[in-house]
């Protein structure tokens, strides 16, 4: 007897088209300002609908409920930091150990605080919209990506790409971190990032065959 066809439970729409892109585009924005301006427990579907100048039936077709909204919102939010990350590398690979480790720094932080208080807000309700594995995934996909980048190098590296790349991204996860858990960090962004840059120099000079 043929197996009866069961509706899914939380119907979704998959924004293809244009029209559908920019509304779940702006549903994902005003999640943002909503969970900025009032914060996670007072965040509803009802608020976040009004905000986006979308009914709530139409919010519903693309998430199901806030948690579905705030885990679409810190995915994008990675998803940019990662894709900021992958462009320095090719446009800088090749260059001195100085030069490219300066761009990836830049192109980290410039992506990571280009919102500072949607970064500081994303971070902190991220455990629990399941975080942790969207920030290994990423973090996995960057660690590949970074040691290929340093293998490029002009100078000749005397230690494994993969450990470099390890120690390089785990200061930049670091003073991310650092800032995040802050609840005003575009203050002090500028300042560690010229911090981070000067620490992850004086590591690779350690990395390099012939003195930098």
């Amino acid at each position: 007897m043929p197996t009866a066809f069961k509706a899914p439970l939380h119907p979704r729409k998959t924004p293809i088209q244009a029209r559908s892109a920019v509304t779940f585009d702006a549903i994902l924005e005003a999640s943002l300002q909503v969970l900025i301006a009032v914060g996670k427990e007072r965040l509803t579907t009802t608020r976040v609908a009004a905000r986006a100048g979308v009914s709530v039936g139409t919010l519903y077709q693309y998430f199901p409920n806030k948690s579905s909204l705030l885990q679409a919102c810190l995915k994008r939010h990675m998803a940019g930091v990662s894709k900021a990350v992958e462009q320095a590398c090719e446009q800088h690979k090749g260059e001195g150990l100085l030069e490219m480790s300066t761009a990836l720094i830049n192109a980290f932080m410039k992506a990571k605080m280009l919102d500072g208080r949607a970064s500081a807000a994303l971070y902190a309700v991220s455990s629990d919209v399941d975080g942790n594995a969207i920030a290994k995934a990423a973090s996995t996909r960057a660690h590949r990506v970074v040691a290929g980048f340093f293998a490029t190098a002009k100078e000749r590296l005397n230690k494994d790409p993969d450990i470099v790349a390890a120690v390089v991204m785990a200061a930049l996860y670091g003073v991310a971190r650092r800032l995040l858990e802050t609840k005003f960090p575009e203050p002090q962004a500028d300042s560690l990032r010229e911090e981070l840059i000067v620490l992850v120099h004086s590591y690779l000079r350690t990395c390099a065959a012939s003195s930098l």
